[in-house]
């Protein structure tokens, strides 16, 4: 179905969004470490309670690629297009009431997930935070239109609007903390105004009815037959990616606790760790794309084929930036303009990282998502709320905390969560039981 050229018109433009998407981050950390650490301390808090939040509107995004790659396998193009529009209104409620919710309680949820925070680094995040979720809904609806494009198998087009809103992030960053001395501030609104334009953009090439996928004017009415289809996949992918992230807000809690070096050190990892695994990400959004479409005409054979190669090509490609970025990261960090004992504690990190990542994180995280395709998403939602509960939690507690390994231990666990939902995801898809559900 699907041939070796088409594969890498797929892929490679989703590597370099991915890439582009995950810059955004590290633009603002580096650029608000300009302000200070406790500036830099809040912006990694909140980007935390962002990813958790961000990954609920991908996962809706998921749902309705899933749903509209199965309608193009089965060649019922009508449907797939009715199916945009229903994606459109279910993303744009949800992002609303989070945004709502985020805004009115947003000092109660700082709090909560990470107890007491020195007074400085607390005001850095409640003012990043206020103007991050006011972006939900226009980055919930980007994330929607996005999904859909890759469902036609059309990457360019996202490539091409990521570069421009990382454009537009870098020049706002500069002005608005250079500038002006705004500091979160500045990169909160930079990202805002980014994201204002990526939406309306994608939103309005999705408007052309010439497009295969497109979104039917006149047609805004719920269709709950649809809407079940897409949050049958949405809701578990939801739940697993959401909870998933929130064990990692508990664990930064925990990392809280070590003080404001650590919280620094675990920022800068976090984010070159992104972009070790970056190649992974975007092929397991491929594999959506591609295992969808089989699983849309009933062919499991080349479902498996298709999946297979993709966890390949993951792997390989992994490897390549993994040992581009082990070579690289004393230079890497020296750009942060952090003290030397989060310089040194984050390069430690990012070691440990990498090289279990080398080994274990493509059949962790890009493997599942052939199940996610095939609608075996029950499994990998109770796989992952389980591994992340007890390992990346309870034993993150168990080894920085009491066993005294602070940000080591933390991730050593992490590791563990790996070693854990491998095995799992593997012997799911050598048995093939993936392959009798049905929606």
């Amino acid at each position: 179905m699907f041939t070796g050229k088409q594969l890498r018109r797929l892929i490679l433009p989703l590597v370099l969004e991915q890439f582009l998407a995950i810059s955004v981050g590290m633009a603002d950390t580096m650029m608000v470490a300009q302000a200070g650490e406790a500036a830099v301390s809040g912006v990694s808090l909140v980007d935390m309670i962002n990813v958790l939040l961000i990954n609920i509107f991908a996962a809706l995004a998921t749902g309705g690629a899933v749903i509209t790659s199965q309608f193009l396998g089965k060649k019922k193009t009508d449907l797939a297009c009715a199916s945009v529009n229903q994606l459109y209104l279910v993303s744009a409620a949800v992002s609303v009431v989070i945004m709502l919710l985020v805004i009115l309680f947003r000092g109660g949820i700082l709090r909560l997930l990470f107890g007491r925070i020195e007074p400085d680094v607390m005001e850095n995040a409640l003012i990043y935070l206020i103007l991050s979720a006011l972006s939900y809904p226009f980055l919930a609806l980007y994330n929607s239109g996005a999904a859909i494009f890759r469902s036609m198998g059309n990457t360019k087009v996202t490539l091409y609007i990521s570069i421009i809103m990382n454009v537009v992030n870098v020049i706002g960053n500069a002005l608005l903390i250079f500038g002006f001395q705004m500091g979160a501030a500045g990169a909160a609104a930079a990202s805002l105004v980014s994201r204002i334009l990526a939406c309306l953009m994608i939103s309005a090439l999705l408007l052309n009815p010439r497009k295969e996928l497109h979104i039917v004017r006149g047609s805004y009415a719920p269709d709950l037959r649809l809407i079940r289809k897409i949050l049958y996949i949405g809701i578990p992918s939801s739940l697993e990616n959401s909870l998933f992230q929130l064990g990692r807000v508990l664990v930064v809690s925990i990392i809280t606790c070590f003080g404001t070096v650590q919280i620094t050190a675990n920022a800068m990892a976090n984010n070159l760790d992104s972009m070790g695994i970056l190649p992974g990400q975007a092929v397991g959004l491929a594999m959506i794309t591609v295992v969808g479409q089989c699983v849309g005409a009933g062919d499991f054979a080349q479902a498996k084929k298709y999946a297979l190669k993709l966890l390949k090509i993951a792997y390989l490609i992994d490897a390549a930036l993994i040992v581009c970025l082990l070579l690289c990261q004393p230079w890497i960090l020296q750009l942060y303009h952090v003290s030397d004992e989060a310089v040194r504690l984050a390069r430690t990190l990012v070691s440990v990282h990498n090289i279990a990542a080398f080994l274990i994180w493509p059949v962790s995280f890009v493997l599942p998502n052939a199940l996610r395709a095939a609608n075996d998403v029950k499994y990998t939602m109770l796989v992952s709320i389980f591994s992340m509960l007890v390992f990346r939690v309870c034993f993150s507690y168990i080894l920085g905390y009491q066993m005294r390994m602070g940000a080591i231990g933390v991730w050593a666990a992490m590791i563990l969560d790996w070693i854990f939902r491998s095995v799992m995801f593997g012997m799911r898809f050598a048995g093939g039981k993936w392959q009798t559900h049905k929606i």
